[in-house]
């Protein structure tokens, strides 16, 4: 048999998977995997059931369903001041990761250059190669994540086609400062540079400070692609709801795309997600606060066991220095060692990093804090436990 595409089958298990059966097999408490647990809204899960009774069953229009789109853009308006028409300039997808797949598909051409800020999820790099793009890749370091500005310009050329900024950041959990921000509004203006915004954690925004859209800075408007999750924002991952907001002519080929890779999205999923756009600001104000608290109570504990656990502005994710701890080994040893012998599973932050590049951070650990109590705090219990019997080399 003829060899199947070299860049797929080179790539090998996620993170995510690998950590997760290691978990499964080890019965261990899994703060590894970035989906939350007692936060599913039980309106907008009552709102498809009855879409679902209801029909139809049939496709729904390619670009969306029209009530979905048009609370799109009423969520635009509400939240950002963004004046959007949701006919020519919203689409759903199958999911973020669909969006940001028909979003690199639909700009890239081959030989085109994408900057890549580090630590990056993980879908990104394979997505841009597979599409043609060439990665310039500009690295944050912890435990501050600040920009590098000098790296970040150095990055883009006269062959730059965009920049994919993740904001709020999975795994840091960094949100992007307006200055930072701006500065890459400017950087992608001087190099006529589109910029894909991947800002499924836009309602997980803790400490009073508020998500910020690139696309509502000057000048960005027509060249931003905005891509959002409802699975994020009301906790339901498995229902696979992303969206893309975009200028009609940047929207035009990415919804062609769009049309060869999975066309529509379920139409009950599509019509509780617009229902539930809709809830009062109490309930995104919530979502933020309640995951702030769990965030706090997990923080706490890795701080009592010895963990140095960095700052966290937004998303599911503490990031904790486990040198404090005397461990030996790197950070997926370590990762390994808690799932095998505490029973608590996190992700070694390396993995969000392009292997070879050097000067990887090795000694950082990202623990899901968006869990019920309960599993929070048999976590801390566990690895209090582990800890507490010197037991801290590979």
């Amino acid at each position: 048999m003829k060899a199947a595409n070299s860049l797929f089958s080179g790539l090998g298990t996620t993170i995510f998977s690998v950590m997760s059966h290691l978990a499964q097999e080890h019965g261990a408490i899994n703060l590894g995997q970035g989906f939350p647990e007692g936060l599913e809204p039980a309106d907008v899960i009552a709102a498809a059931a009855r879409s679902l009774a209801a029909g139809p069953h049939q496709y729904p229009p390619m670009m969306g369903l029209p009530a979905l789109r048009q609370a799109l853009a009423a969520h635009e308006k509400r939240f950002y001041g963004l004046d959007i028409d949701w006919q020519t300039e919203v689409m759903v997808t199958s999911g973020a990761t669909e969006a940001l797949a028909d979003a690199l598909f639909g700009l890239i051409e081959p030989g085109d250059e994408v900057v890549l800020i580090e630590p990056l999820y993980d879908s990104y790099l394979p997505i841009i190669r597979r599409a043609g793009g060439i990665p310039r890749l500009v690295r944050l370091e912890p435990p501050r994540w600040s920009l590098p500005r000098e790296a970040l310009a150095a990055a883009f050329s006269p062959r730059t086609k965009l920049i994919l900024v993740n904001s709020p950041m999975n795994p840091c959990a960094k949100v992007f400062s307006a200055d930072e921000m701006a500065f890459i509004g400017q950087l992608a203006i001087a190099h006529d540079a589109y910029i894909v915004c991947d800002e499924v954690y836009e309602h997980l925004v803790f400490d009073g400070q508020s998500h910020r859209p690139l696309m509502a800075q000057p000048g960005l408007r027509e060249r931003c692609v905005r891509i959002g999750s409802a699975g994020k924002t009301f906790s339901l991952t498995n229902w696979k709801v992303g969206y893309v907001i975009a200028a009609p002519e940047v929207l035009d080929p990415i919804a062609k795309t769009h049309q060869y890779i999975t066309f529509t999205t379920p139409i009950p999923l599509q019509q509780a997600v617009a229902e539930g756009l809709a809830k009062d600001d109490a309930y995104f104000a919530g979502l933020a606060q309640d995951m702030a608290a769990r965030r706090d109570r997990l923080g706490a504990g890795l701080r009592r066991i010895g963990f140095e656990v960095l700052d966290c502005a937004g998303t599911y994710f503490l990031t904790a220095d486990f040198r404090p701890l005397g461990f030996a080994g790197d950070d997926l040893a370590f990762c390994r060692h808690i799932t095998c012998e505490a029973g608590v599973t996190a992700v070694p932050v390396s993995a969000f990093y392009q292997p070879g590049q050097g000067g990887i951070p090795t000694s950082f650990a990202r623990f899901c804090f968006a869990k019920r109590d309960d599993a929070l705090d048999e976590a801390v219990a566990r690895l209090e436990r582990h800890f507490a019997g010197g037991r801290r080399n590979a």
